[in-house]
């Protein structure tokens, strides 16, 4: 009989070492970074220059604060003429042919108020955070209403957000540059079959940075409505819009990040605004741009 009624307890012993492991499993610090030299000698300036700026370096300080169950690795590789990004079994690999895109793409002078570093800048590091959501979605195994594709993309935006308001506007205008070849002309034609892709049409997504964007801070974004840009009629919804992005974030992200570490991370480093990248001078395939897992 001693034993029996021992039995419970033994069992709630054995159940609460189980959960403090999982717990401890849970660490900061986990992320390691590759750059894997290109075959194609064409993708060697691309290799050169991100690897001059410590483009990975950076994300890793910046990623440290994420509580991971095992270890990631973000890595830069040529992806034999593929244009993409992606999360695939604890890795993440961000083609130099994608990140040549984003170079070509880069204007040669400040065009609607964006800066040419941060129309490099910004969509650099939101296909790194973008496929990090990936990768943390699957490790905290987070429960998602609709497309991944556009949770992710929540996802970089509000961390974004998070950096100092003046670097915040420069990330949040640079992440929207990208999406600037299907917004510039008032009509936009798509086949009926790119509305079967897993991602948002690049005009949706568009409108979907400036509007979470805005919802965060009407003050620091209110150009965004002045200037047309973000329509006055989806714009009157995107505080509602914000809210549950954070809501979500604060649910099922902000328990996974380390609260030191993070305080240490989000610190001034991205370049003066002034500082002007090194030309590219190919035009970008836009149509692949945007084409990524």
């Amino acid at each position: 009989m001693r034993i029996a009624a021992c039995l419970p307890f033994l069992c709630c012993l054995m159940l609460a070492d189980l959960v403090s492991a999982g717990a401890q499993e849970m660490q900061p610090k986990q992320i390691d970074i590759q750059y894997v030299e290109p075959k194609n000698e064409k993708l060697q300036p691309v290799y050169e220059q991100i690897r001059k700026a410590h483009a990975l370096e950076m994300m890793q300080s910046l990623l440290q604060p994420l509580r991971l169950p095992r270890r990631l690795l973000i890595k830069t590789e040529d992806c034999d003429g593929i244009s993409n990004a992606w999360y695939e079994d604890d890795v993440i690999t961000v083609c130099y042919e994608y990140l040549d895109d984003l170079w070509k793409n880069v204007p040669s002078a400040p065009t609607g108020g964006i800066a040419p570093i941060d129309a490099l800048i910004g969509p650099t590091i939101d296909v790194f955070l973008h496929e990090v959501a990936h990768a943390v979605f699957d490790y905290w195994n987070t429960p998602i209403f609709g497309r991944e594709e556009d949770a992710a993309d929540q996802f970089s935006v509000y961390f974004m957000l998070q950096f100092d308001k003046g670097e915040a506007r420069r990330l949040i205008l640079g992440n929207a540059w990208q999406y600037q070849g299907d917004i510039r002309s008032p009509v936009v034609v798509q086949s009926l079959r790119k509305f079967s892709d897993v991602h948002g049409t690049p005009s949706q997504r568009y409108f979907n940075v400036l509007c979470i964007a805005y919802g965060a801070d009407p003050v620091l974004f209110g150009d965004f409505v002045e200037s047309g840009k973000l329509p006055k009629d989806r714009a009157e919804g995107c505080e509602f819009e914000y809210q549950q992005v954070a809501n979500a974030w604060t649910q099922l992200i902000e328990p996974h990040i380390d609260q030191d570490l993070k305080r240490e991370s989000f610190v001034v480093w991205l370049p003066p605004v002034e500082k002007q990248p090194v030309r590219r001078t190919d035009k970008p395939d836009l149509r692949r741009l945007l084409r990524r897992n």
